[in-house]
C-alpha cells in the first residue's frame, strides 16, 4: 500500500508548569529534508529527536516544530539585580530622572536579564518522545489516506492504459496490412519491372522493422508489475517511479513503429495517461 509525502501531525501535552506542542508537516522531496524548530532548552536532544522523525517518516520536505509555553508560576528569565543596579547608577550619572523611569531604561539594556539553563527533567522529556510519537502516529495516518487516494487514481489510469493496449493490438493486423499494401502501391507506382522474390525478401525486412510484438508483450509486463507493486505491502515511490519511465520507454517506442495514425492516436492517449501518472507519483513515499 502506498503513502503520500504530504501529512500533517499534532499533539499536545499538558505539564504541570508547561504546555509543550509538537507539530509535523511533510510535503514532497526526493530526499529527507528535515527542518527543525526547536526551543534552546531542548537543542541537546535535536539529533536523537531527528533520528526518530527520519526513522518513521523516512523521506520528504518535513517541519518539525516544538513549541513551549509556560503555564505554572515559573518564569524562564529573571532580573539580573546587580546588572540593574549598576546601569541605574550609571544612568544617574548622566541624566536626570526618577527611579522607576530610570528601571525602565536599563531593565532595557543588555544582560538585565538572565537565563538559567537547567537540564531537561527526564519525566519531562519521557512525555516528549510520547508526544512525539503520537504526532508521527498521526501524519503516518494522514500519508496513509492521501495514499489510498492515490493508488485509486493510478490503478483507473493503469486500467485505461491496458484498455489501449489492447486497442493497439486488435489494430495492429490491419496496420501490418496497410503498411504493406502502401510499400507494393510504391513499387507498382514506380512502373518498372521488380524481382518478385526480391520484393517480398525487402518486403518482409521493412514490416519486421515496423514490427511492435516485442514492445507489446513488455508494455503488459510492465503494466502487471506496476500494478503489483502497487499492492505490495511497502509503499516505494522510486520503484515505481522507475516502472514508469520502462512503461513510458514502450510506448515511445511503440509511437516510432507505428507509422499508422490511427494507431499513432491510441499512443498519444496512452502518453498523456502516464503523464499524470508521472505527476502523481512526485507525491509518492
Amino acid at each position: 500500500m502506498i503513502q503520500s509525502m504530504t501529512g500533517f501531525g499534532k499533539h499536545v501535552i499538558q505539564l504541570p508548569t508547561k504546555k509543550i506542542t509538537i507539530e509535523l508537516k511533510s510535503l514532497n522531496s526526493k530526499n529527507l529534508d528535515l527542518n527543525a524548530r526547536i526551543p534552546s532548552a531542548y537543542r541537546d536532544k535535536e539529533l536523537e529527536l531527528r533520528k526518530t522523525i527520519a526513522s518513521a517518516l523516512v523521506r520528504g520536505k518535513i517541519d518539525f516544530g516544538l513549541y513551549m509555553e509556560i503555564t505554572g508560576d515559573e518564569t524562564p528569565s529573571k532580573i539580573n539585580e546587580g546588572v540593574v543596579k549598576q546601569y541605574i547608577k550609571q544612568l544617574k550619572q548622566v541624566a536626570d530622572g526618577d527611579d522607576l523611569r530610570l528601571l525602565e531604561m536599563a531593565i532595557r539594556l543588555p544582560d538585565a536579564l538572565k537565563t538559567d539553563r537547567e537540564d531537561i527533567d527526564v519525566t519531562e522529556y519521557d512525555a516528549i518522545k510520547e508526544a512525539l510519537k503520537e504526532a508521527l502516529k498521526e501524519i503516518n495516518a494522514f500519508r496513509s489516506e492521501e495514499g489510498k487516494v492515490l493508488e485509486k487514481d493510478f490503478l483507473e489510469r493503469v486500467k485505461t492504459l491496458q484498455a489501449l493496449l489492447e486497442l493497439v493490438k486488435k489494430m495492429d493486423p490491419e496496420r501490418n496490412a496497410t503498411i504493406r499494401e502502401r510499400l507494393e502501391k510504391a513499387v507498382a507506382d514506380l512502373k518498372t519491372e521488380v524481382d518478385a522474390n526480391r520484393f517480398e525478401q525487402e518486403l518482409i525486412y521493412y514490416l519486421e522493422k515496423y514490427d511492435i510484438t516485442e514492445e507489446k508483450v513488455r508494455l503488459d509486463n510492465h503494466l502487471e508489475y506496476f500494478t503489483t507493486t502497487l499492492n505490495s505491502k511497502d509503499s516505494n515511490g522510486k520503484k515505481l517511479g522507475f516502472i514508469s519511465q520502462e512503461i513510458g520507454r514502450e510506448i515511445n517506442t511503440i509511437g516510432s513503429k507505428a507509422n499508422y495514425a490511427p494507431m499513432q492516436q491510441l499512443v498519444v492517449q496512452m502518453k498523456d495517461e502516464l503523464e499524470k501518472i508521472k505527476e502523481q507519483m512526485l507525491n509518492v513515499l
